[in-house]
């Protein structure tokens, strides 16, 4: 396996860990629709992306956002927005 495939399979490895928490959490919101900012905060995934020596604007989540979109993508997951406010369920 070359260093691509292996680093692609190591994110899908950790969006399954995050599809995992989702469905052990639906059961305790309205509708099984777990809010993003309780994934991101209780799964601490919110980062700086930037590097030291660059201005740095805090922690954001672009690491939840892309493991969301890939479970997205493999219709895992469905997104739903509420206002300002995000939120995901799983589908299987």
């Amino acid at each position: 396996m070359d260093r691509k495939a292996i680093i692609h399979s190591h994110l899908k490895s950790i969006a399954n860990e995050m599809l995992g928490f989702i469905k052990d959490n639906e059961s305790n919101y309205p509708d099984k629709w777990v809010p993003a900012a309780d994934i991101k905060r209780i799964l601490d995934l919110n980062f700086v992306a930037v590097p030291k020596q660059n201005t740095q604007y805090g922690q954001k989540g672009w690491l939840f956002a892309i493991l969301a979109r890939l479970l997205e993508d493999d219709n895992q997951v469905e997104f739903k927005k509420d206002g300002a406010r995000s939120f995901y369920r799983s589908i299987i």
